[in-house]
């Protein structure tokens, strides 16, 4: 019992030192002035709205409460196949784009943040990172991880930081808000995000679907199109390759998807689930450089 509550008051502590190492990173949400002080364990504006850090070192920013689809069940399946090395690829080619010199990186949607996690480890840990997400359940899982990162439930349209303060914005399968990213990036710096292409886990879909009907297919086109309009100097590359499941880990790499949600289900999933030994991985990364 003692090393829990040890465990829950060093990352309340490593936080409050994080926020008041950092707090020129953050904004007040309610008014939008830049965060002046930390009292306690409490983060103030100058018109004395104060968020408090949780006791897993965390700070919840959200202004109203927020609809998410994502439950925990979800998230652990994506934990334990991410930890698994599905997306390592991925984070290897984001790792690519990124400077040799230590950055400040925002994690938008980061979830349970195995991504994140393994791109700080790769890059030796020399970085300065924030993930957040809409999910409280997400921010939970985030904080288990071995990683020095900051986590936040935030939302994504009112981002709590302040300008032009992050050099590197990674964004993986989450949706975007372009003017909040053009908004807290550094002029000259970058970012980066990850789209899944028509061949995304294609052998999931098939078994769930079949090769008829409106979730068997899927096309990225409005989200590119959107991307480019705001970006059209952006730089495309496409990544794509097979994944072995883990035995025993089918049922995690259903779950941890929204394709499991899909009207028209298959009704021998089940039994075809439990032979699927490998998945495609097909990916766009498009990256601006401002």
């Amino acid at each position: 019992m003692k090393d829990e509550v040890d465990k829950i008051v060093k990352k309340i502590d490593l936080a409050k030192a994080f926020v008041t190492t950092h707090i020129g990173l953050f904004r007040c949400p309610v008014c939008g002035q830049p965060f002046s002080e930390v009292v306690g364990y409490s983060l103030r504006c100058p018109n004395r709205h104060g968020f408090d850090l949780s006791k897993k070192g965390t700070l919840y920013f959200l202004t109203k409460n927020a609809n998410n689809e994502y439950d925990r069940q979800m998230l652990a399946s994506r934990q334990r196949m991410l930890g698994a090395g599905l997306f390592d690829p991925i984070v290897k080619a984001i790792a690519a784009e990124m400077s040799s010199s230590p950055e400040t990186i925002m994690d938008v949607g980061c979830g349970e943040a195995t991504p994140l996690t393994k791109l700080l480890k790769m890059r030796a840990k020399k970085d300065v990172a924030v993930g957040f997400d809409i999910s409280k359940d997400g921010i939970n899982l985030a904080t288990q991880q071995d990683v020095e990162a900051f986590f936040c439930v935030a939302d994504l349209a009112h981002l709590p930081f302040n300008d032009h303060q992050f050099s590197t914005i990674i964004d993986l399968f989450s949706p975007s808000a372009y003017q909040e990213f053009n908004r807290v990036v550094a002029p000259g710096d970058k970012l980066i995000k990850i789209i899944p292409n028509s061949g995304y886990l294609h052998e999931l879909r098939q078994l769930l679907y079949g090769g008829t009907g409106e979730n068997s297919q899927y096309s990225n086109e409005k989200v590119f199109d959107l991307f480019k309009t705001h970006y059209p100097d952006a730089r495309i590359e496409t990544l794509t390759y097979e994944f072995h499941i883990p035995e025993g880990m089918q049922r995690d790499m259903m779950i941890m998807t929204p394709l499991h949600w899909g009207r028209d289900q298959r009704e021998d999933v089940d039994q075809q689930l439990s032979e699927l030994t490998d998945i495609t991985v097909d990916v766009s990364i498009l990256t601006n450089h401002f």
